[in-house]
């Protein structure tokens, strides 16, 4: 596994940004004119979505896919220039940002410049012609990691990308070897230590459907050898039944369950929305359902991720392929919730307490135990009166609101926002 992966990174704040859909100006100045708000949100890293050119053969859309990449060794030129890349990156160090970008290595698009260039180095069908493993991604073709130079030639690109950022999301990184990713690290390693690698993990059901057609696809467990953070698609599912069904428990289990499955020292991300999801709040009931399930992805065993505009409580999913600029609604606001939950998430608890949770009747309970210190985290997910603590009886604020709650004869009142409590753990009861 990655033994040296640094556990503060369950402390992180990571914010993921869409250039092309995150202002008017559709472009890296855009993103440099909030970068103040951005950190203001208490966040850490940012994490850009593919800045390369996009392919024009076969394009899903009127602009075309990120994920469909013309060339790896430029940056499209509608988001800037490469000086304008580093401005971004110079200005987010001085605010005590770090920067990530989007890799895409495991498909280009049908009209890259290494299709001409290199067609022995990608994937056939049994009729010879340029494919890719996944029928629906159409607008792209694979490459052959059997092949080796692929190996130089990527590793090259990433190495001299690593010079600029301080870390990489990897795109579908399970469907690329895992010695690839190994040999990466290693090299990177070399001249920045504390990179971060992020995996695009898959589900479990997409791993299962690979190796059905007998294609190689890394678990999460293998993932770990290479890679610090994993998205939490192993369980997403489970989070997906429970905003169908109203039953949290068996996500919360499956949560719990990682604390076992996984390294002692593993990292999730956790995220419930992002550029492949719906927004959260267009699958929540109201504002205040949003706010306790917004609570809960910072409250779990993890690092949380923020997709641009979830602060607002956004319904609309920015569009993957057209152009799709963010309405931004600046009066109807979490803001000062997610820098009450960014603060909160700091604590050393978070990254080396005692992880438990339990449900009853649709209230999420978790709670961290660190020393002397207990951190118990309420969450009303079904829009309940009153639950039960494992508390003494008193009086207790809430650090997300400073009101006061109340326990007595082990039960508190539930507001319908979130509670957390920051106590001892000798008011354990």
């Amino acid at each position: 596994m990655a033994k040296d992966t640094n556990l503060n990174l369950r402390n992180t704040i990571f914010y993921q940004v869409f250039v092309r859909q995150h202002t008017k100006s559709q472009d890296f100045q855009g993103v440099i004119d909030d970068l103040e708000r951005i950190r203001a949100l208490g966040v850490d890293v940012i994490y850009l979505l593919p800045i390369h050119p996009i392919g024009e053969k076969a394009r899903k859309g009127s602009v075309g896919s990120p994920y469909s990449i013309q060339a790896y060794d430029r940056i499209d030129p509608s988001l800037g220039t490469l000086d304008d890349f580093k401005r971004l990156i110079g200005k987010a160090h001085a605010l005590g940002l770090k920067v990530m970008m989007d890799i895409v290595i495991n498909h280009t698009s049908r009209d890259s410049d290494l299709v001409f260039e290199h067609p022995e180095w990608f994937y056939r069908d049994k009729n010879g012609n340029f494919a890719n493993r996944v029928g629906d991604w159409s607008d792209i073709t694979d490459l052959d990691y059997n092949k080796r130079p692929v190996w130089d030639y990527f590793l090259d690109i990433l190495f001299d990308w690593a010079t600029y950022v301080d870390g990489f999301r990897c795109d579908v990184a399970p469907l690329i070897p895992l010695d690839f990713w190994l040999e990466a690290r290693q090299r990177i390693h070399t001249i920045k230590p504390d990179f971060i690698w992020l995996s695009e993990s898959v589900h479990l059901s997409f791993v299962k459907y690979l190796r059905d057609l007998g294609y190689d696809c890394s678990s999460d467990s293998e993932m770990y050898r290479a890679f610090d953070i994993l998205y939490d698609y192993d369980i997403f599912d489970f989070m997906t039944a429970y905003l169908e069904t109203g039953d949290p428990t068996r996500w919360l289990e499956e949560i719990e369950r990682q604390e076992a499955v996984y390294p002692k020292n593993y990292v999730k991300l956790r995220s419930f929305e992002n550029h492949d999801q719906p927004r959260l709040r267009s699958l929540v009931k109201d504002d205040h359902h949003f706010a306790n399930m917004l609570a809960l992805n910072f409250f779990i065993k993890g690092a949380p991720l923020i997709y641009a505009g979830m602060e607002h409580g956004i319904a609309h999913r920015p569009d993957l392929f057209n152009d799709d600029v963010i309405e931004w609604d600046f009066t109807h606001s979490f803001e000062p919730l997610i820098k009450r939950l960014s603060e909160l998430k700091k604590k050393p608890i978070f990254k080396e307490g005692t992880y438990h949770s339990h449900v009853a009747h649709g209230v999420a309970v978790i709670h961290y135990l660190f020393g002397h210190e207990y951190l118990i985290g309420i969450f009303n997910l079904s829009a309940q009166r009153e639950t039960s603590v494992l508390l003494k009886d008193g009086r207790y604020m809430n650090r997300l609101d400073d009101r006061m709650v109340t326990v007595h004869e082990g039960r508190v009142s539930l507001p319908r926002g979130p509670i957390i409590i920051d106590t001892t753990k000798g008011r354990m009861a």
